[in-house]
């Protein structure tokens, strides 16, 4: 009978698609599976992710990961969207939907809160490294339903965050950790380091399990089992890894996010305008980020660009070379960006594309505009790192690298092409974890 493959699994849960991802102990990917989970509604009709369905398709992949006749499973993480809680009561059962982010936060339940602080809105936000966002702040939808929904409120024991709850499912242990609690949840003071004096005045921090900073849950059957963390922090991991010297990551698509785990200089408002956050470390420590809608600005004007000069929408896919700045670019103006990025206040506008003579000329001066605005972001969180890492779909973009590398003339653009870069960070997380190393050290 042949040996059994030793492996590693990993959980990663974003709002479409849910993955689980198969490493062997080299960390190579061996088998990715995909799943679209249908989603259902709340009490209120908006829709929402299927809690039934989402913890179903968890505890069957370990149930059959488990049994698997060519597999050894060693140990399995999770990942996920952030922003997210799962309520559960206290035969341990989820008691509430798996609110949307998305969905609106009345605007008197808003007011109220803020109102209560004893702080000015833009203090609060600067104290807390969270906009205000609405259900996005998830620590928001705990207030929302202390007033709102009191009785559903009531049935509440603990409040686990998405990636703690599906490592909940298999160990049955509840925590809290820090890269989910550190992203825009509102909950976490990072000044003082410790949870905002609301959470402990409105009775929430008694909802909340403990934090931790270990990586690993426990060890079920033998098999190490993640604590889970929040998907932009496991995205740095590989990378961090890679490269003692400071770096930034820009991760580019839909928005374009450049991370610097490195910048740990509090969040000014200023900054917080715009449109820069501040993230926790698995370990409880700052990371920068700063946002562009990059990609949305781009699709939106090639479509623009190619319906002008009759062109197919794929037209710039063929180049390579960039061309050399010139006045022209200046004209650049943003339809999708108004009220996000490094400039909030500029206003939606049409971009004149009459001054150009082809869609190539069109598209050299959008690539230097967009990068433009770019450059200005990623200075509002850069220090004086020599290394920017480019991951996501621009990285395929030669004209977007060329004109990045003349932006920043000092320092060395890469690509580290770490493929399914958020699963290798939550396996990463995993191998960091003292339990871990206390097993490898019983084995070795």
């Amino acid at each position: 009978m042949s040996k059994k493959k030793p492996i590693y699994a990993v959980f990663d849960v974003g709002k479409t698609n849910k993955k689980v991802i198969l490493f062997d102990e080299d960390r190579q990917i061996i088998e990715e599976k995909q799943h679209i989970c249908q989603e259902t509604v709340d009490e209120d009709g908006f829709a929402c992710e299927s809690l039934t369905r989402l913890t179903q398709w968890v505890q069957t992949h370990w149930y059959e990961l488990r049994h698997n006749p060519h597999y050894s499973l060693k140990g399995v993480n999770f990942t996920s969207y952030g922003a997210s809680f799962v309520h559960l009561g206290k035969d341990g059962k989820p008691v509430l939907p798996l609110y949307n982010y998305l969905k609106p936060m009345p605007d008197d339940c808003a007011e109220q809160f803020y109102a209560s602080l004893g702080q000015s809105p833009e203090e609060f936000a600067a104290d807390t490294c969270s906009p205000r966002l609405g259900m996005l702040n998830s620590g928001l939808q705990l207030y929302w339903l202390k007033y709102a929904k009191p009785e559903l409120f009531a049935q509440i024991q603990t409040s686990l965050h998405l990636p703690q709850y599906l490592s909940y499912l298999i160990t049955g242990e509840k925590y809290s950790d820090y890269t989910s609690v550190g992203c825009h949840t509102a909950l976490w003071d990072f000044r003082n380091n410790r949870y905002h004096d609301w959470v402990q005045r409105e009775g929430i921090e008694e909802k909340l399990a403990p934090l931790i900073k270990d990586s690993v849950a426990s060890v079920v059957d033998g098999i190490l089992v993640g604590v889970g963390l929040h998907d932009s922090s496991a995205a740095v991991l590989p990378y961090l890894q890679q490269q003692s010297e400071p770096f930034l990551l820009v991760s580019t698509g839909t928005w374009s996010v450049t991370l610097n785990p490195f910048n740990r200089e509090p969040l000014t408002p200023e900054l917080l305008e715009r449109d820069c956050l501040s993230y926790l470390s698995p370990q409880g420590q700052m990371t920068k980020a700063s946002r562009v809608f990059f990609g949305r600005e781009h699709d939106y004007q090639v479509a623009r660009i190619a319906e002008y000069f009759h062109v197919k929408p794929d037209f710039f896919h063929s180049w390579v070379l960039a061309r050399p700045y010139d006045a022209a670019s200046h004209s650049f103006k943003p339809a999708c960006m108004a009220g996000t990025g490094p400039f909030p206040k500029q206003p939606a506008e049409e971009w004149d594309l009459s001054g150009f003579h082809t869609a190539g000329d069109a598209y050299q001066h959008l690539i230097h505009g967009l990068l433009d605005i770019l450059t200005t972001s990623i200075n509002l969180i850069r220090q004086d790192e020599k290394t920017i890492y480019v991951d996501g779909g621009f990285a395929r973009n030669p004209l977007f690298m060329q004109v990045l590398g003349w932006n920043f003339p000092d320092v060395k653009i890469q690509t580290l092409e770490v493929p399914q870069a958020t699963a290798m960070g939550a396996l990463i997380n995993l191998e960091q974890g003292e339990a871990w190393k206390k097993t490898q050290l019983m084995f070795s």
